[in-house]
């Protein structure tokens, strides 16, 4: 990943730079800051990004790969912002008290120029006043091509996916023992002389034992972050202010994914996940109580939803170690693909991605490929710790007299006022939270 930053004035050199300097761990290799136009400009990468030569390219960009990008660019005499399809990359924006637009990769950084912080969103493009959508999910025709042919055709469109992001002999993935993880890291191995894997969790975990059996499987390099109650909370403030949010659901499985982040840093540069795969082909268990006839409705929406949920987990445990994170379910082609799959392959006979599981026979151990979905955290081992440790932290009275929140949001949980009181500590009490999102279980 990069970062990013700017303001469309002159004269703001050390405000860019201010900027930059709260999200450094998004690139610490090189930083360069540009007056273009009449705006300021700013990016830093790392070392495995190209200087972003902004005189020439009047450009800054935030991002693994160009369909997974945000970018602000002097064009057609007017600062144009815009954000990739699905939200992979960050981008947030607001005005300054003289109405100066403003725009940073994190919150954090923004917070530096404005206290008015909007997400921009995902598939839009901001020129000069006017937002308009460059991209939008929407239901397609089903194929009607043999089942054979369709998993051939998904794991050739995730092969070249995964392929087209290999840039090195050597690189990581992340690897739950899970069937996403596992199916991306499998279609990785071939293409790299080393493969790094890497898998978190407490001691005992299934997400470990089931890493052990992929790695062997596929003769990877093989590194596990064991960690205890103790080094969770320990590195819990750390995972809230990367993350931006007191959500709950995206914490509890963010921070043993920060842990594994951090192991894989001491290795590799960049690294694979397989965030997507549950969105696009029905991996989530409610799913299975949806009409069928509205299955593809409910995919799209928790597709578009993954901006500031899971996507932002990815982009923020990776980007705090200075690692790039590459999304292989996320690639154009493959999401137009999966779009087309008719839902009664995704969801069959009650096994949640039916399609992609036929799609990696022969590459994968049995016991992965059939392998039943399970929670990150669940996975990990962490389950109710955070919950129970809240329970005894936060009083019930507390709870009562702190859940409502200045803005009108209700917290659900003792866990969520735990979360919002570190994040309070890093953020502040702002009325204004409509940049921050919340995962479906904790919206009221």
């Amino acid at each position: 990943m990069a970062g990013i930053a700017g303001v469309a004035r002159p004269g703001s050199l050390a405000l860019v730079e201010s900027m930059l300097d709260k999200i450094a761990h998004r690139g610490g290799a090189g930083r360069e800051i540009q007056e273009i136009h009449g705006i300021t400009l700013g990016m830093g990468w790392t070392s495995l990004q190209p200087p972003p030569a902004l005189t020439q390219m009047k450009m800054v960009q935030d991002g693994s790969c160009p369909e997974h990008s945000a970018s602000a660019r002097w064009l057609n005499d007017q600062l144009v912002l815009k954000r990739d399809a699905l939200g992979v990359s960050p981008l947030y924006y607001g005005h300054g008290i003289d109405g100066t637009l403003c725009f940073a990769s994190e919150v954090k950084a923004l917070l530096e120029a404005t206290l008015d912080i909007r997400e921009f969103p995902p598939g839009c493009c901001l020129a000069g006043a006017r937002m308009t959508r460059h991209f939008q999910l929407h239901k397609q025709q089903p194929l009607s091509d043999p089942i054979e042919t369709i998993a051939a055709q998904l794991r050739q469109r995730l092969q070249v996916a995964v392929q087209k992001r290999i840039a090195k002999d050597e690189c990581g993935a992340w690897l739950s023992g899970g069937l996403d993880s596992s199916a991306i890291a499998a279609l990785a191995r071939p293409h790299v002389k080393v493969l790094h894997t890497i898998a978190a969790g407490l001691s005992g975990a299934p997400d470990l034992e089931h890493a052990r059996t992929m790695a062997g499987f596929i003769k990877s390099r093989h590194h596990e972050a064991v960690v205890s109650m103790d080094d969770m909370l320990r590195v819990l403030p750390d995972v809230i202010y990367h993350l931006e949010s007191f959500d709950s659901l995206l914490i509890r499985s963010s921070v043993t994914h920060y842990l594994a982040s951090k192991t894989a840093s001491d290795y590799v540069g960049e690294i694979f996940s397989g965030e997507g795969g549950d969105e696009l082909f029905a991996g989530y268990d409610y799913l299975k109580s949806i009409a069928s006839g509205a299955l593809d409705d409910e995919l799209i929406e928790i597709t578009n939803s993954l901006h500031n949920t899971a996507l932002q987990r990815v982009d923020r445990c990776a980007s705090a170690h200075g690692l790039i994170a590459h999304l292989s379910f996320l690639d154009p082609d493959v999401v137009d693909y999966a779009l087309r799959i008719p839902a009664e392959l995704k969801l069959r006979h009650t096994t949640e991605k039916w399609i992609l599981r036929e799609s990696m026979q022969y590459l994968l151990p049995e016991g992965i490929r059939q392998r039943k979905k399970a929670k990150f955290w669940e996975g990990a081992g962490v389950t109710q710790l955070f919950a129970d440790y809240a329970e005894k932290t936060v009083s019930d009275h507390d709870f009562n007299h702190e859940r409502t929140l200045p803005n009108g949001w209700v917290l659900n949980s003792k866990e969520e006022l735990m979360y919002y009181r570190i994040f309070q500590e890093h953020f502040g009490a702002s009325k204004s939270l409509a940049w921050m999102g919340r995962t479906k279980q904790n919206n009221t």
